[in-house]
């Protein structure tokens, strides 16, 4: 089995190398192999310079760079990503340090056990490091996930979640439409409408990161989250 492991990167010059490196160094279990796939979408800073010389210092790593020349936001970055994923499965990694790659192993169990189509990773499950950081941004997670669970009959606890492994011939055939966050609750309704499917979620890590550090999502985010959970739930 093949995974391909997605990185959507903006403006990330001072973590995307050191995430390309933690992800080549991952030893997937069950003899799965892996390809990277980067997306610059319009970066302004030094990111492409950063992946390039990753690339040219790693020549044996299976890295693919694409590059947006029009900003289309992180939605738009993993469509385009999606488009080229040639795996079994595949998974998105945000190209900063929220997330810990050796985790992936965590999120194959169920599909390597075989009673797995989507593994969602929860950084709510509790049992693993999670950053203590935004009092509000908890609340607004828990809300925006138990709207998505009660339009798609879930019981997800953390909709939100980066780390989604999903059959990769699943959302290639989905037409996805969200540019910017909108992508992981549109996604959500989206499979959750395919008869049969097998959803599992897993505790994972979380290092999570400030404004000041990096990090992008903002209440207008939300606001788009609670409008994508209806229309792509009750309009289908």
């Amino acid at each position: 089995m093949k995974l391909s492991i997605l990185i959507p990167a903006y403006n990330e010059e001072r973590t995307v190398e050191g995430i390309l490196r933690r992800v080549a160094d991952v030893a997937l279990a069950g003899q799965v192999t892996k390809e990277i796939i980067v997306v610059n979408d319009c970066s302004t800073d030094q990111t492409e310079a950063r992946i390039r010389a990753f690339q040219a210092a790693n020549p044996g790593v299976d890295v693919r760079y694409f590059r947006h020349e029009v900003n289309q936001g992180k939605g738009g970055a993993i469509h385009t990503a999606i488009r080229q994923a040639t795996g079994d499965y595949l998974i998105v990694q945000d190209a900063d340090l929220e997330y810990d790659p050796d985790e992936f192993n965590i999120l194959l169990k169920p599909v390597l056990a075989g009673v797995a189509d989507v593994v969602y990773g929860s950084r709510f499950m509790g049992g693993r490091p999670h950053r203590i950081l935004f009092f509000w941004h908890s609340i607004g997670n828990k809300i925006l996930t138990m709207l998505s669970n009660a339009f798609n009959n879930l019981n997800l606890t953390d909709m939100e979640t980066c780390y989604k492994l999903i059959r990769t011939d699943m959302v290639q055939s989905m037409p996805l439409l969200e540019k910017r966050f909108g992508f992981e609750p549109e996604v959500t309704a989206k499979l959750a409408r395919i008869k049969n499917i097998r959803f599992y979620e897993v505790g994972i890590s979380y290092y999570g990161r400030t404004y000041a550090e990096g990090k992008k999502i903002n209440w207008q985010d939300g606001f788009r989250a609670i409008y994508c959970i209806i229309r792509y739930g009750l309009f289908r």
